[in-house]
């Protein structure tokens, strides 16, 4: 994923020197670099607050970072190229109920109106596809939005996030609502678009159940610095280990136990408070944060 070079990194993703604070906090990101390679089935791991969803809304060209070679998905700017977005080949699905439809923006998935209103009411869709992720997902078309469970209301957002094909997923805590059937057969519809259409996914998660086999590369992310970052496969720990989860766990945990032994570590607050970027017009804020 990050050892790769050459003309392939340009159909994946690749984040370079990038910087990035919400406004009034410290930077978050500072000088943060990552290619994901093509075809990979990246899984974007690390605690709650560790920069994780704000690093798939960056990639989503939610986020504007100063500079268009900044974050380059598919060799676009993720931000200044809405052809990427709105051309269907960069799709996100967060964890707000809502779908972003066209130029209608946010769509709210609570209202009364039934599944099939919603599903049927985007346009061009393939049929088979439309037909197979009904069926994936066991989706009731006569279920009224504002009745269903939140499980089920999920499962009507993720088909209509993947109703039209995409060549980039960047997916944030989407299986969080979802029973294990559907969990799995999911898993198995990704890795199936990854594999027979090259289409690469990231995928930000703390379920690990069956992720061992499922994943090719992993992203660990702590405090918004990269960690981590390499094939599934030449995870050392995991050769000790078949359970990620347990691995993982043992990141945390040493994390954890590193920040109540040096709450404050100085070093990375002098990195950040002497940020050359600090008083940039190019680092981004709230109030440079757009939505599409």
């Amino acid at each position: 994923m990050v050892e790769e070079n050459g003309n392939d990194d340009l159909k994946g993703i690749r984040v370079q020197g990038m910087q990035f604070s919400y406004d009034g906090q410290p930077p978050l990101f500072v000088n943060f670099n990552l290619n994901i390679s093509p075809g990979s089935r990246c899984l974007l791991v690390g605690a709650n607050g560790s920069g994780k969803t704000t690093l798939l809304k960056i990639m989503a060209g939610k986020h504007m970072v100063g500079g268009r070679d900044v974050v380059r998905v598919l060799n676009c700017s993720a931000f200044h190229d809405t052809q990427l977005v709105c051309g269907g080949n960069l799709a996100y699905l967060g964890g707000s109920w809502s779908k972003t439809v066209g130029s209608a923006g946010e769509i709210p998935l609570q209202g009364d109106f039934s599944a099939e209103h919603m599903i049927f009411g985007v346009e061009g869709v393939d049929p088979v596809r439309r037909e197979k992720l009904i069926e994936l997902l066991d989706i009731d078309l006569q279920w009224r939005m504002h009745k269903v469970s939140d499980g089920q209301r999920r499962r009507v957002q993720i088909c209509m996030g993947l109703l039209h094909p995409f060549k980039v997923l960047l997916l944030d805590e989407v299986t969080v609502d979802l029973d294990v059937v559907a969990r799995m057969d999911l898993l198995d519809f990704f890795r199936e678009e990854c594999e027979q259409r090259g289409a690469t996914l990231v995928y930000a998660t703390h379920i690990f159940d069956g992720l061992e086999t499922w994943a090719t590369h992993l992203a660990y992310i702590q405090d918004g610095e990269l960690r981590r970052a390499e094939k599934l496969s030449d995870v050392s720990e995991l050769k000790n280990s078949t359970n990620l989860l347990s691995v993982v766990e043992s990141w945390l945990r040493a994390e954890t136990k590193r920040e109540r032994t040096n709450p404050s570590n100085p070093v990375n607050q002098i990195q950040k408070t002497n940020n050359p970027f600090a008083s940039s017009p190019f680092v981004s804020s709230r109030h440079m944060a757009y939505y599409r």
